[in-house]
């Protein structure tokens, strides 16, 4: 993630057509390149006045929001937390061979569903009941367990103490213009390219963190 203000839109870690034919270029383009860095801008637009809040990392501005002043506080939380999540999206999937290589992730997730069907279909259904706008996400709590969790708008679960793993976005402007307004065709799309060995990566440093 950025370390601080100014806050940066990254590159996207694979070719904008990477993840064709599941999701397609110019989504990726707008969604990347307008909806990104608009959460960007507008975040570096809400800290340009306060000179004491931008050594703050974004998850220590998003974990700290109520502490924040009130006239910005609710801006940086819905656009420190859609540069948070956009990038989690972003850099979550990827077009490498090596990406269904889930290692101790995958342990965990049948120890926890008992089957992949089992893991895919709560999956699924946790993004498809997210009303609006949203994110459905793959998170591990305090105890390592696995949990999905939904969230409304650009809200994070790391507010939760939830440390994140996998995250779908379910904003219409994800998958609109190619799926219209059949997001369970997007959620069927998006996992086949899910990176689940980076996944995979997150989950061991979530354990790590866990076990210090």
């Amino acid at each position: 993630m950025n370390e601080h203000y100014p806050f940066v839109n990254p590159p996207l870690p694979y070719a904008y057509d990477a993840l064709e034919p599941y999701i397609d270029t110019k989504t990726m383009h707008l969604h990347h390149d307008r909806h990104l860095q608009t959460y960007v801008d507008n975040l570096n637009n809400a800290l340009k006045d306060y000179p004491e809040l931008q050594n703050l990392s974004l998850e220590q501005l998003i974990y700290n929001a109520d502490r924040l002043p009130s006239v910005i506080r609710q801006s940086v939380i819905n656009n420190g937390g859609g540069v948070y999540n956009h990038i989690f999206y972003f850099d979550g999937m990827s077009n490498s061979e090596t990406r269904s290589q889930a290692g101790m992730l995958y342990t965990a997730i049948m120890e926890e569903f008992g089957a992949t069907e089992r893991f895919y279909d709560e999956f699924k259904k946790n993004a498809l009941a997210v009303f609006g706008s949203g994110y459905a996400w793959l998170v591990a709590d305090k105890d390592g367990k696995l949990k999905i969790v939904k969230s409304a708008n650009q809200d994070t679960p790391i507010v939760q103490n939830l440390c994140p793993i996998a995250v779908i976005d379910v904003w219409e402007h994800a998958y609109y213009l190619k799926h219209y307004n059949e997001r369970a065709a997007y959620v069927d799309n998006w996992f086949h390219v899910v990176d689940w060995n980076h996944a995979g990566e997150l989950y061991e440093k979530c354990i790590a963190s866990m076990q210090r």
